[in-house]
């Protein structure tokens, strides 16, 4: 059987993104991480076939993707369309939160957070 979740083969690549985080990542992971957040265990840059997620909730099957500026231009938008539909395709969820955001109002995007997790 093929393996299609954290392939061995982007093991490096996981490691090497979760020694490097942004700013952002290390504010969220820093409130969610060791089931912090309402006892629900993420995992950080978590694979699914060739597309990265920033932090992967297994239980409740969500994709929570921080967003730079990088995101804004029509190419990004069009690859992360195709990405979040692959990953809906597997039955995962995907909400996308934007870098600022985290910075400015964590409490605010915890509770985004929740909210997905409770749909």
């Amino acid at each position: 059987m093929t393996q299609f979740f954290n392939k061995t083969e982007y093991k490096a690549l996981r490691k090497k993104l979760r020694n490097n985080p942004t700013k952002s990542e290390k504010l969220l992971w820093n409130a969610i991480k060791g089931k912090k957040f309402k006892g629900h265990k993420f995992r950080r840059q978590y694979n699914v076939g060739k597309y990265m997620i920033d932090f992967y909730c297994v239980k409740e099957n969500l994709a929570v993707e921080l967003d730079g500026e990088v995101h804004d231009s029509a190419e990004a938008k069009e690859y992360d369309q195709i990405r979040d539909d692959f990953l809906k395709n597997f039955g995962i969820k995907v909400v996308r939160i934007r870098n600022v955001d985290v910075e400015c109002d964590p409490d605010g995007v915890l509770d985004f957070i929740l909210r997905n997790m409770e749909k």
